[in-house]
């Protein structure tokens, strides 16, 4: 019986004949049957899943405590055999240390012996009183031939050079203040002898004449400098410009100064001592005696103070890796190395709002372009066969002009054109990006990017036009860290003693063949490298000429304020450079996308031995996850699906990566690695220092 909404019988039900009601009540009946029948299904197929789920809980639960099991396993024998890995690889670092420091040394009182033998009147920069005795008598030499100036700069330069060497290992400060002052007297008095030879030049610009233009304009280069000068000795109003082609350089001038009594001089020096004083005068005085890490030297190694056994007091009961770090040793700690980073100093950025240029954001590059102006001075005159030459007591003045000047009794400013120059980029820096101009700011000696106006950049012909509002020295800029994060790197042995480091930049491709203590240039971009590629030369030197010439890979401790990095332990990552030093004879290591997903307490790397010059066949790689207290071969590869920490199949947990190779390594390649010469390893681990690629990819 069918019934209604108020539980009555429904009267359509009741309406239908009655062999259709028993019809309709048979099907209500066989419906129910059915939905029995589902339910047991149902009932049965949840029971087999539940059984099937608890099985597989079951068994996961057995896996777990079998990996826990194999995991304390490994950790109780790798805790076993800490002490004598740890002495072993102090022993190794230390011998090499020690092999390093005395050739150091040896080289350094070598070149004092030479220094001494040359006999060519050069003062040493290390002595004070020498330094002050050169200065004196040279600023009182009255020679001004330009030639002749030139070439008493260049010893000058040099002098500059090994001040500016001597001055990073000063360690005192008030003794560094003494050394930067010579330094800073130095390069004044390298900058008043070219000002000498400028207006010894302009003395006699009537003499030399330009038919075509009825002015005076030359060019003197050497190594160091480009000297353009241009005399205005016709003052055609309508003059607009002059171009000084083989030295890549023109400037235009407004009509007020067209007509006037001046020279205009285009200063190129190839080295910059602008920013180096901008540096001294504004970033903080500190000592860095705890921060070679990011540079390239050998970090300093300290005796252990204790055995390593008496710093361990693991307990017998099982911890996860990562609750025991206050318990356990690391690789550090027992060989008692300072945080080579320690927390970065903070560096001065005056009046960023004014477009100050912070010069560790950004980096000059081509040297500094000084622009200047000044009254012509008096020329030579004939009379009679005589020859009179009127003499300034002043010397040459500076010619004053602004865009803007003050009026006169009370009156408005009155606005004055700008002065413009072209600029063709020098053909020895590299510029990854369009380059910024910024110009001198002699009062508060510092680089500011404002004040500089119709910039154009025609990259064709690589060359950046500009406009300014006075004369003034300006240089090209260019971001410090522009060719970071890197997008891979690999290091990869050629033989023994020689190894090959390959960095792929955010825009350039580099290669360092290292072989000893010597390293080579190599990169597909050849232009503004000419000079560089091909050549031996120490880590050091080349890590300058690099960044000289806007290549830099190179990073220090204010590199994570420009360039996004991957956060990792300091400590863990200096011992695995270290490591990968010493094995760099026989081993490859390359980049893997899986270190930025391993946590900052850890370190990931892809591995193999391999003994010859060729690449690495891509099947060969092994992924090893380092740690501050032991370092495990992974059971993941670099196109897993998924970053997971679980260790290779078969393989052991050590407190070292070089123990932790051993275990897959050939006896031919493990012999390698014990024969490679102290100064190979120092030049490879340096060279990982300076750059970090476990950090900055």
């Amino acid at each position: 019986m069918r019934v209604g909404c108020h539980g009555y019988p429904d009267a359509r039900t009741n309406m239908l004949p009655k062999k259709q009601q028993k019809k309709a009540g048979k099907v209500s009946k066989a419906q129910r049957t059915k939905r029995q029948q589902e339910e047991e299904e149902r009932r049965l197929r949840e029971e087999e899943e539940a059984r099937i789920r608890a099985e597989r809980e079951e068994q996961e639960r057995v896996e777990r405590e079998r990996k826990q099991k194999e995991v304390e396993r490994l950790e109780l024998k790798d805790l076993e055999r800490r002490e004598a890995e740890l002495k072993e690889l102090h022993h190794l670092l230390e011998e090499n240390h020690t092999a390093v420091t005395k050739w150091k040394t040896e080289a350094v009182e070598t070149a004092k012996w030479e220094r001494y033998m040359r006999c060519d009147g050069a003062p040493d920069p290390a002595v004070q009183k020498e330094m002050n005795t050169y200065m004196s008598l040279w600023r009182d030499d009255p020679e001004v031939n330009i030639m002749l100036v030139l070439q008493q700069c260049n010893l000058a330069l040099q002098l500059v050079d090994e001040l500016e060497d001597f001055l990073k290992d000063v360690t005192d400060p008030q003794e560094g203040q003494k050394y930067q002052k010579v330094l800073i007297n130095l390069q004044e008095l390298i900058h008043s002898k070219h000002h000498l030879a400028t207006e010894e030049i302009l003395k006699s610009a009537s003499e030399n004449v330009s038919t075509e233009t009825g002015n005076m304009q030359t060019v003197i280069k050497d190594d160091n400098i480009t000297l353009c000068l241009w005399a205005n000795l016709n003052k055609i109003p309508r003059f607009k410009s002059v171009s000084f082609s083989e030295a890549g350089l023109s400037f235009e001038l407004p009509k007020q100064l067209a007509v006037s009594d001046i020279a205009v001089r285009i200063l190129h020096t190839r080295y910059d001592h602008l920013s180096s004083l901008a540096r001294m005068t504004h970033l903080r005085t500190h000592t860095l005696s705890n921060r070679v890490y990011p540079a390239m030297q050998y970090t300093q190694r300290m005796h252990i103070s204790q055995s390593a056994a008496s710093l361990w007091s693991r307990s017998s009961s099982p911890e996860p890796e990562e609750s025991q770090v206050s318990h356990v040793q690391t690789q550090m700690e027992a060989l008692d190395v300072r945080d080579p980073i320690g927390p970065p100093e903070e560096h001065t950025v005056i009046n960023p709002v004014a477009q100050v240029v912070d010069l560790m954001e950004y980096t000059p590059l081509g040297g500094v372009f000084y622009y200047d102006a000044f009254h012509l001075p008096p020329q030579i005159q004939y009379a009679h066969g005589w020859k009179f030459v009127q003499v300034l007591r002043t010397g040459m003045q500076v010619f004053s002009y602004q865009a803007e000047k003050s009026g006169l009794d009370g009156h408005e400013a009155l606005p004055c054109p700008l002065i413009g120059v072209s600029v063709t980029l020098p053909d020895s820096v590299v510029f990854l990006e369009a380059p910024q101009v910024a110009r001198w700011d002699a009062a508060g000696k510092q680089w500011r990017m404002d004040g500089i106006t119709d910039i154009s950049y025609d990259e064709s012909e690589a060359k950046i036009s500009f406009k300014m509002d006075s004369f003034q020295a300006f240089a090209l800029m260019q971001k410090t860290y522009a060719n970071l994060p890197f997008q891979s790197w690999e290091l990869r042995p050629l033989g023994q003693d020689s190894a090959l480091y390959t960095v792929n930049g955010a825009f350039i491709n580099i290669s360092i063949t290292i072989q000893d203590n010597k390293c080579m240039l190599q990169s597909e971009q050849e232009g503004g490298l000419s000079h560089l590629i091909g050549k031996w030369m120490s880590g050091s030197d080349l890590q300058k000429a690099m960044v000289d010439a806007g290549v830099n890979i190179f990073v220090n401790e204010y590199a994570h304020k420009y360039v996004s990095s991957t956060a990792k332990d300091p400590l863990t990552e200096h011992a695995a450079y270290e490591q990968m030093a010493l094995f760099s004879s026989a081993c490859a290591f390359s980049w893997s996308k899986w270190n930025a997903k391993c946590g900052a307490e850890h370190l990931v790397m892809q591995v193999c031995e391999h003994h010859n010059p060729s690449p690495v066949p891509k099947d060969s790689w092994s992924l090893y996850l380092l740690g501050a207290q032991r370092s495990r071969k992974l059971a993941i590869t670099e196109t897993s699906e998924a970053f997971s920490p679980d260790h290779y199949p078969g393989s052991e947990f050590h407190s070292t990566f070089i123990h932790l190779l051993q275990d897959t390594m050939s006896p031919d390649g493990v012999a390698r690695t014990r024969n490679s010469h102290h100064l190979f390893v120092d030049t490879v681990q340096s060279l990982l220092c300076a750059t970090r690629p476990l950090m900055y990819s």
